[in-house]
């Protein structure tokens, strides 16, 4: 599924497809079979359905899931509950769920966060680049 629809899926990755970062990670998650369905929203897409209560840029900003109940859960607990769905991934989710873990994450995604304009304009380059040798 590639859109938020009346029907909610157990989980929706709420992704920022214009970023070369987010599209990279979420093409790794897309080729797992998960046991459980993921729903794959591009919340870049002007025309793409928001979830109740939230904003384009709101999502844009960090990393969203939101789960069978409609919670959108952000940055290092979103991670946590798509990992737990994901197989090979799990047990990144339940180390999160030791005492601190989460608490860590967060920081780091906060770190992270940063650093992520830097980040994707050097991911850009590296893919200008691969299209360059590709067409040689």
């Amino acid at each position: 599924m590639s859109e938020l629809v009346d029907e909610t899926p157990p989980l929706t990755v709420l992704y920022d497809g214009a970023c070369p970062l987010c599209r990279r990670e979420i093409g790794v998650y897309r080729k797992l079979e998960s046991t459980t369905p993921l729903c794959f929203a591009d919340v870049s897409d002007a025309a793409a359905p928001l979830p109740p209560g939230s904003t384009r840029e709101q999502l844009l900003a960090r990393f969203h899931v939101r789960n069978h109940d409609g919670e959108l859960l952000s940055g290092a607990q979103a991670f946590l509950a798509l990992w737990a769905v994901l197989p090979g991934w799990r047990w990144l989710a339940r180390a999160g769920r030791l005492p601190g873990v989460a608490w860590a994450m967060e920081r780091a995604y906060g770190f992270f966060l940063r650093w992520r304009p830097a980040l994707q304009r050097w991911v850009s380059r590296l893919d200008r680049l691969d299209r360059q040798d590709a067409t040689r």
